[in-house]
């Protein structure tokens, strides 16, 4: 089996999807944008080849790349990259070179803003209304029927890149001072973002589910640059995982990874806001290997290797967090002290990579615990301030 891998070496955790594949037998041709002697050795030796081009936004150069793999070894079967940025380009790919997934025509729905509010408004999901931004009139007049403040957002984005709030109509006609080209104008929702994640087999069923939740949202984490919490829950909502369960169904998906995100309301109930088609980002699928004691990266090489996973079998035993810290704010708690009182709740401590700062800080330190009181201390430990 060939499985072309783009941008094997970015995120930095995701090396462990390309070695669970090559521990499976199959032959991973990885495209890539950071040249093969900067790769981890570990990377180097899990890929039979590896193609080095330096813009993977470059259509001619991943035509080339996959074209030279299917001269080299023959039929591609799986072209993935599990990675919001690329889920475009390994769609066209799959389309040139007749690979089964999802292809650019299902990318057009299931990645717009605007084509998921249909997709949950045919299912009869809650969702927030949401309109195509075409002038300030126009959006002034939407936020007389859902009420300010709204929600202004690329119709098709990435952890919440240029999205803001806008709170009154001066605000609008700020916005509008530069263009606003493919933005959609979105009713606010108040509530805790909560995730539904997991994987589906080849005929839509669900594998395994988990939920985390954030502390604010990815939008106030980027904008007023707040210090960010997530953690896994031991026990999923029954309201969640049926309304989970109802969106995977209607996204139609099969073999793939996903990363639903709802708000939860003071009621407790729940309302989507929007769906990936991936695994979710930083280090939550470390998460949920720390959380249950599994290997979700060797069950997707299974999954889509065609073995069996009806037999995979979970149990949630942790609450596990990602508690992030910005650099130039002074913490109460330096480094060393916080990890000899997190002693052995605390898994890892890194750094993280600049594309991620701006939402999710420049150090994480990631820990694991039983009790949910015993997680909320160790997040006020690492996150108070002087």
């Amino acid at each position: 089996m060939n499985v072309v891998f783009i941008s094997p070496q970015f995120p930095p955790h995701f090396v462990h999807f390309v070695t669970a594949l090559r521990e499976r037998g199959i032959t991973v041709l990885g495209i890539g944008d950071t040249p093969y002697d900067s790769l981890r050795q570990e990377l180097r030796e899990a890929m039979a080849e590896y193609f080095f081009t330096p813009r993977l936004d470059d259509r001619d150069a991943m035509l080339r790349a996959v074209g030279y793999f299917t001269w080299r070894h023959g039929r591609i079967h799986r072209i993935d990259s599990l990675n919001e940025t690329w889920l475009e380009a390994e769609a066209q790919l799959r389309q040139d070179f007749h690979v089964p997934g999802l292809l650019p025509a299902d990318l057009r729905q299931l990645r717009s803003k605007l084509g998921m509010h249909d997709l949950f408004k045919k299912a009869g999901i809650p969702h927030p209304d949401a309109i195509a931004v075409r002038n300030a009139e126009q959006v002034k007049a939407f936020a007389q029927q859902v009420k300010y403040p709204i929600v202004l957002k690329p119709d098709v984005g990435v952890g919440a890149a240029h999205t803001f709030k806008v709170r009154s109509d001066a605000e609008v006609d700020a916005a509008f001072a530069q263009p606003l080209i493919g933005y959609v104008a979105q009713a606010f929702v108040s509530g805790s973002i909560v995730t539904y994640d997991g994987m589906v087999d080849a005929q839509g069923e669900l594998v395994c589910a988990f939920s985390h939740e954030y502390s604010i949202g990815i939008m106030e984490s980027v904008n007023e640059q707040r210090d960010l919490a997530i953690w896994s829950l031991r026990e999923l909502p029954p309201a969640l995982d049926a309304m989970g369960r109802r969106t995977v169904a209607a996204l139609g998906l099969r073999e793939r990874w996903f990363h639903l995100e709802f708000f939860r309301l003071e009621d407790g109930s729940f309302v989507a806001l929007e769906a990936n088609l991936r695994p979710p980002g930083s280090f939550l699928t470390d998460m949920m290997n720390y959380a249950c004691d599994i290997d979700v990266y060797r069950l997707w090489a299974r999954l889509i290797s065609g073995a069996p996973v009806s037999d995979f079998k979970y149990t949630r035993k942790y609450h596990v967090c990602h508690t992030a810290r910005r650099a130039g704010r002074s913490y109460k708690h330096a480094h060393g002290e916080v990890v000899s009182k997190l002693g052995g709740a605390l898994i890892q401590h890194r750094e993280m990579p600049s594309v991620f700062h701006s939402a999710l800080g420049t150090e994480m330190y990631l820990s694991r615990h039983e009790e949910f009181e015993d997680m909320r201390q160790a997040v006020r430990l690492i996150q108070e301030t002087r």
